[in-house]
């Protein structure tokens, strides 16, 4: 259910967004869609049980299924929430847009990258609850190709804001709070 509210909010959030300035090349959205197609199908696909696929690495018992789920909510509560602080700047592809603004509300001012560790979040809970090798497979597959994706990004986010975003980059962590100590 909270992959549903997920994509519900995403659909609909997405049909009022400002106009691309610059995108990434067709090629390399069809390569990210296609690794993300195969997590869909490892993670939500239980055809792919067989052989070491279906093995547990986790007991199938309840507290570890509700772990997972709770995981899961927040992931997708944590995605929603970076996702509308976003607003009109985001895009499924790797966009810059037209008066594109560099974020530090809310999730931005310590992760540059939260949808991303949102969903991850939400994958990881989902691989917990399923419980079986084919989740954690997908969940590393979705990890690569996030961090591949973050890392675009912020090569388009530093040729369109220079020093700011560099200095953004410092303060904060790609998927996790950069703490700083003293």
């Amino acid at each position: 259910m909270a992959w549903i509210v997920f994509l519900l909010y995403w659909f609909f959030s997405a049909l009022k967004l400002k106009a691309v300035k610059q995108r990434e090349p067709h090629r390399e959205r069809a390569v990210y869609l296609v690794f993300m197609v195969v997590v869909y199908f490892l993670m939500f696909n239980d055809r792919l049980s067989f052989g070491w696929l279906s093995t547990r690495f986790v007991p199938d018992t309840v507290p570890v299924g509700a772990a997972g789920v709770a995981l899961t909510l927040v992931g997708v509560a944590f995605a929603i929430w970076a996702r509308w602080h976003l607003g009109q700047n985001w895009s499924a592809t790797v966009t810059v847009k037209e008066g594109h603004e560099l974020i530090r509300s809310g999730p931005y001012g310590r992760i540059r990258h939260p949808i991303y560790a949102g969903m991850l979040l939400a994958l990881a809970g989902t691989a917990l609850a399923a419980g079986e090798y084919r989740s954690l497979l997908g969940l590393g597959i979705a990890i690569v190709c996030f961090s591949a994706k973050a890392r675009k990004e912020e090569r388009y986010l530093v040729t369109e804001f220079g020093e700011r975003f560099k200095e953004h980059t410092r303060q904060t962590g790609m998927f996790f709070p950069k703490w700083t100590v003293g």
